[in-house]
């Protein structure tokens, strides 16, 4: 009986070691016991708008640290995440554990409206205030809106530099731009439609360029990917309001592909994660979000993924820190309810209304 207890005890004490050796340093001595449910819950169901190829480093190095938590990633539009998640509520479903979505606005919306967990991640304190919303919402990267173009056919005085510029330059060359300016379809793209919002708020000259669009009769798409390819392929010129993660990324592989940040203000966004408030993995859930916002996980982004560390703390190419040594006017976009404003279905609708009006005139 002795020789069971005894070995009953090394099994125990065997069980409670690899626990610890899973909890970070610096977390609170019970979070051993939020790691203990997570691995009883067995998994983490995420949603997200980051495609599973660019996701699967992030997940390996998850699995490499809990391989008892099985990860079910989903990717898919920002638009279909939050209708899915959204109908999935409705019907008393269930679904995702995790959201993290690209679409910043559309996140905090979900948070407001009262479907996120609210979780005061150990991590917290190593993020910028900006990026954590009610310790419900954090944000996640620090990737910038660039402007892209073709190195080939863009030279010299028409490469341009901040906003104003791009506006003289489309606006006197428009037989030359006619059909090659692109941008993200504002009406389909979630994203789009929040970068040219912030546009209006931090360029008072907005109008300006969007007539040069207009008289350009630019093209817009709804994914990166087709931006990046049609440009560096000279089917179209420039690009604006790129995701540079992604464009900075295929620059360097890419080396017909110019990438500007604007040097009057360059956009941030960071992809948002929460937690459902209704989700049936809390704990592996907490695990995941605690996870992508630890400096290890934070280092896959930027090494990995190429997606940029937003931790100051976090060392290398695609990060935070190495996009401000090279300076210029970051301005990131706050995790907050003040970017909700123009979700408002009127607001939305005259803001568009708006658009196409000035796209049209002379």
């Amino acid at each position: 009986m002795a020789l069971k207890s005894l070995a009953a005890l090394a099994a125990f004490a065997a069980a409670s070691g690899v626990a610890l050796a899973q909890v970070p340093a610096g977390y609170p001595s019970d979070y051993a016991q939020v790691v203990a449910a997570a691995k009883k819950e067995g998994k983490v169901v995420i949603y997200s708008a980051l495609d599973s190829k660019a996701a699967q480093p992030l997940i390996k190095d998850f699995n490499a640290l809990y391989p008892d938590i099985k990860v079910e990633y989903n990717d898919m539009n920002s638009t279909e995440m939050y209708n899915r998640f959204i109908a999935e509520q409705a019907s008393g479903q269930g679904g995702a554990d995790v959201m993290w979505s690209s679409a910043m606005d559309l996140q905090v919306k979900l948070v407001d409206e009262g479907h996120a967990m609210a979780y005061p991640s150990p991590e917290a304190k190593a993020i910028p205030q900006w990026a954590n919303y009610k310790n419900e919402a954090y944000g996640t990267t620090y990737e910038p809106a660039v402007i892209v173009y073709n190195k080939r056919l863009v030279t010299g005085d028409q490469i341009p530099t901040d906003h104003a510029s791009l506006a003289k330059i489309l606006a006197a060359n428009v037989d030359k731009y006619k059909g090659k300016v692109t941008t993200y379809d504002i009406e389909k793209s979630g994203v789009g439609f929040m970068f040219v919002v912030q546009d209006y708020k931090d360029f008072p000259q907005m109008d300006s360029l969007v007539k040069a669009f207009g008289a350009a009769s630019y093209k817009v798409y709804s994914s990166t990917g087709n931006m990046l390819e049609k440009t560096s392929s000279g089917e179209h010129l420039i690009g604006y309001n790129v995701l540079g993660s992604y464009a900075l990324a295929r620059a360097k592989k890419d080396k017909g592909l110019g990438v500007v940040m604007p040097r009057d203000y360059t956009l941030v966004l960071s992809r948002v994660i929460f937690i459902g408030k209704g989700a049936k993995q809390p704990n592996a859930a907490k695990v995941w979000v605690d996870y992508v916002l630890s400096k290890r996980g934070q280092k896959v982004i930027g090494d990995a993924c190429e997606l940029f560390s937003m931790r100051d703390d976090v060392e290398g190419e695609n990060t935070a820190a190495a996009l401000k040594k090279e300076g210029g006017n970051l301005k990131p976009i706050p995790v907050g309810a003040e970017i909700t404003q123009y979700l408002d279905p009127k607001k939305r609708l005259d803001f568009l209304s708006h658009w196409k009006q000035t796209l049209q005139s002379k």
